[in-house]
């Protein structure tokens, strides 16, 4: 430890967070945009307009670039578990192994292995068939977050393990018991709608501010118009699936609820739901609060009651403390709390801007040309999913603390005993300028692509076929033709 307070603990949580934090800007959003893309061409497939498919090259270029730095940024995340969490690997490596090395050989391979034939066969295959390439990328990338999720829902709720006390270790057995994990259930729709609304409000978002430039308005309000429909379906499937999430916490972890609701004593009958609060240790300091929502969110009714984290605490260090009280298992609750709402106030934005969208964009009116504050509203919202879904993990993976696996293995028995504080620096320091690096070079070439605008893959894309413009002319060939 150093005397200024950094220890290795500290370090290799900090870097975990960030590699995760950086890597999942790029894992929804490359989810959302494959299946936008994959619906554009399919758009160009049934009505044979060549809009969408110029919709379809110039948001796939995106795509790709997001796809790249998605999976460089990936790699990087699985050196964390060698590295720093190598005690965490002994530990879960018969659970966590198997589904990332489906997830490997199987999910990713058929993404990576149809990502390349969509991309360089426009001009080889027939339209079903090169459509057909793009949707089976998309359904590989979900099934890659299938597979990881189904990792990490272990940790939140273990099941179908055994403990071997002896290698101080968990074994698997029952592959399906893991697979059939009830949090996976309820976290992989989440993810997946929120990957969905993410696409489609960079996209709604960046046609935004090239239409206030008036560039290409009937390209970019098509462009709108589809990611808007799909950006509403996914908020309203956001909605339900975290309401379905949120109320099974209720009892599987009620701390991380607790927390997310800022309730340290238990709730009376009134149900009172905080807007906004202050908290000072273990305690509520003020409270702007609205009667019955709570119970309203939590119950879908009037009535009810929750623990709060002080009654939780106590339930916990009786279960696990085997009567030692030198641990709490209160959670970060400003974090969680103020994460929480960010996503719900947001759901709700992503919702209304949706709707006022659609309706400025409808066909035959010019209303969206004209509510310049509008585009400018939706061109600031491109930046507001990757918040959300920061949010979102923030509440997932805080509000398990102290545990890295719920009940069986600390945080703090899981970080690697040979790492040091001054190597955790030094790769704290390098990942931050690779990962700033990356996101820098995510930005310029997206927003060359956008500059350059839908024209660019009118006679482009990314066939390896020639263009009539291309083929060369032989010399020898034009004197014959002459002298004939």
């Amino acid at each position: 430890m150093l005397n200024i307070g950094i220890t290795m603990l500290g370090l290799s949580r900090f870097q975990f967070a960030m590699t995760t934090v950086f890597h999942f800007f790029f894992v929804p959003f490359s989810i959302g945009l494959a299946f936008i893309v994959a619906i554009m061409e399919t758009c160009y497939v049934v009505t044979k307009d060549d809009t969408y498919k110029n919709m379809t090259k110039f948001w796939g270029k995106i795509f790709l670039y997001s796809f790249a730095v998605g999976v460089v940024t990936g790699i990087i995340q699985e050196f964390q578990f060698g590295m720093n969490w190598s005690d965490y690997s002994r530990f879960m490596g018969d659970i966590f192994g198997a589904p990332l090395a489906i997830e490997a050989l199987a999910a990713f391979f058929m993404e990576s292995t149809f990502i390349g034939l969509w991309m360089f066969t426009w001009d080889r295959f027939n339209k079903v068939v090169h459509c057909l390439f793009i949707w089976l990328t998309a359904f590989g990338s979900t099934l890659s977050a299938l597979w990881i999720l189904a990792a990490n829902s272990f940790m939140q709720n273990p099941v179908g393990y055994a403990m071997n006390a002896a290698q101080h270790k968990v074994e698997m057995t029952s592959f399906s018991a893991v697979i059939m994990n009830r949090q996976l259930w309820n976290e992989f729709p989440h993810v997946i709608f929120g990957a969905f609304l993410t696409a489609a409000f960079v996209v709604a978002g960046c046609s935004a501010w090239r239409l206030l430039k008036k560039d290409h308005e009937h390209f970019y309000r098509k462009s709108m118009k589809v990611s808007l429909i799909i950006g509403l379906c996914a908020c309203l499937g956001s909605v339900w699936s975290g309401d379905t999430q949120t109320r099974y916490l209720i009892n599987n972890q009620p701390m991380k609820f607790a927390a997310m609701e800022g309730i340290y004593k238990d709730s009376t009958n009134k149900g009172d739901w905080a807007l906004a609060s202050g908290f000072k240790g273990h305690d509520k300091t003020w409270s702007i609060e609205i009667p019955y929502v709570l119970n309203i969110l939590g119950h879908h009714s009037l009535n009810g009651t929750f623990k709060g984290q002080q009654t939780v605490n106590k339930e916990l260090k009786a279960k696990y403390n085997n009567n030692s009280q030198t641990r709490n298992y209160y959670v970060p609750t400003k974090t969680l709390f103020w994460s929480f709402r960010i996503m719900a106030i947001s759901a709700g934005l992503f919702g209304l801007v949706a709707i006022v969208g659609l309706w400025f964009n409808r066909k035959k009116s010019q209303s969206i040309m004209r509510q310049r504050w509008f585009l400018y509203l939706m061109g600031l919202m491109v930046w507001l999913p990757f918040i959300v879904n920061t949010c979102g993990w923030f509440v997932t993976e805080f509000g398990r603390y102290p545990w890295v696996v719920y009940g069986l293995l600390t945080i703090a028995d899981a970080v690697s005993p040979t790492s040091t504080v001054a190597s955790l620096m030094f790769t704290n320091i390098v990942y931050f300028l690779i990962f700033a690096s990356l996101g820098a070079v995510m930005i310029i070439l997206s927003h060359r692509v956008l500059k350059q605008g839908p024209d660019s893959v009118i006679t482009d894309g990314y066939s390896t076929e020639p263009q009539e413009s291309d083929k060369k002319v032989d010399p020898y060939e034009m004197g014959a033709a002459h002298n004939d």
